[in-house]
């Protein structure tokens, strides 16, 4: 069974700076509840190529993760044993300060396409980052899985991302 979730979260931020953070693979165990002790286990990055526009922020470009990226990273999906999953993530799609795309490779799904898109917004008179996800995924296994994502994958990926939200701010700020 297909599924969908999608998230967002306002910070006042410049679109560049945060796109940046987000495309710099170094920065997602930042990103990540310390329990789940997410790792990076390897990277073979294929930088983007520079951004169009000369006047965008300095970002480090020999760090950020373009089309044909691949990264490792492992983490523990059920937080009360010290079991790790691996997991392979491709960089399907790259557009400066717009959005970019991760396909599972290996792990613990049997799909995963989780597009990050970053939109100028105004709030209370403050310029910032809209940082929306939309994240498609299966689980497989059938009514096994279906029953797994009912009973915690989702509560899983919908607390992972409201942990993010809490601490997108302060890594930004």
């Amino acid at each position: 069974m297909l599924c969908e979730l999608q998230f967002a979260d306002w910070v006042p931020v410049p679109v560049p700076r945060v796109f940046a953070f987000f495309a710099n693979p170094r920065n997602l165990p930042r990103l990540m509840p310390s329990v789940s002790r997410t790792a990076i286990d390897g990277v073979q990055l294929v930088p983007p190529t520079p951004p169009p526009a000369p006047d965008q922020e300095t970002v480090p470009i020999n760090q950020l993760a373009g089309v044909g990226s691949i990264i490792g990273a492992s983490f523990r999906p059920l937080l009360f044993l010290p079991w790790r999953s691996k997991w392979t993530a491709a960089i399907t799609e790259f557009e400066w300060n717009d959005h970019f795309t991760d396909v599972q490779r290996e792990g613990p799904f049997k799909r995963w396409h989780h597009r990050h898109e970053f939109l100028p917004e105004h709030r209370n008179g403050l310029g910032g980052t809209l940082v929306r996800d939309v994240v498609e995924y299966e689980i497989g296994f059938g009514p096994i899985g279906t029953l797994a994502n009912s009973l915690f994958v989702e509560r899983q990926l919908r607390s992972t991302f409201a942990h993010r939200q809490e601490v997108l701010p302060e890594l930004l700020l």
